[in-house]
């Protein structure tokens, strides 16, 4: 994975900049999110590796796919990772590109686990607390996940905070079995 995280960040950044320049980071985070997507499927994955599709035909097979919703640049950039044999790191492009556009948004994502279902008011004072403590307007996803019991686990940027039943039951037995 690290091999793949060095060859996708030049990608990345580049289109970082590129959307720097046109100051539109949301349609790159469109046009890689379904990039990404139709990299990540099985059938195309095939293509990748296989000696009897060209780098030409792999790219445009690629933006053939992809349709409008890839604008020239996007297709150049297609094209440039077909050449390179580095279609195959586009979901690690995106990954990155959304990393480098949280940072210079001041924005982070993060997201909230709960047991329970949460009411879109504890939403909204969860993501206020947050984003106080980080100092970054705070992007908040809820899941529900029955398997904690109760309580909630939050992860946003390296920051988690657990506040679960289950893990406090972790620590209990570990506090019991260590005496």
């Amino acid at each position: 994975m690290a091999e793949l995280s060095n060859i996708a960040r030049p990608y990345a950044r580049a289109v970082f900049e590129l959307a720097k320049t046109d100051a539109n980071y949301s349609a790159w985070s469109e046009r890689l999110e379904w990039l990404a997507t139709v990299a990540a499927d099985p059938n195309i994955g095939a293509l990748f590796n296989n000696p009897r599709v060209s780098r030409h035909a792999l790219a445009r097979v690629f933006t053939d796919i992809c349709g409008d919703r890839l604008d020239g640049n996007a297709k150049n950039l297609v094209r440039l990772l077909a050449q390179n044999r580095r279609l195959h790191a586009l979901p690690v492009i995106a990954e990155q590109y959304e990393y480098l556009r949280a940072d210079a948004e001041q924005t982070v994502q993060a997201e909230l686990e709960s047991a329970l279902p949460v009411s879109d008011t504890q939403q909204q004072r969860i993501a206020e607390a947050l984003s106080q403590r980080m100092g970054r307007r705070v992007e908040l996803t809820v899941k529900t996940n029955e398997e904690l019991l109760g309580g909630a686990v939050v992860r946003a940027g390296d920051l988690v905070i657990d506040g679960s039943i289950r893990a406090r039951l972790e620590k209990l037995a570990t506090a019991i079995s260590g005496s």
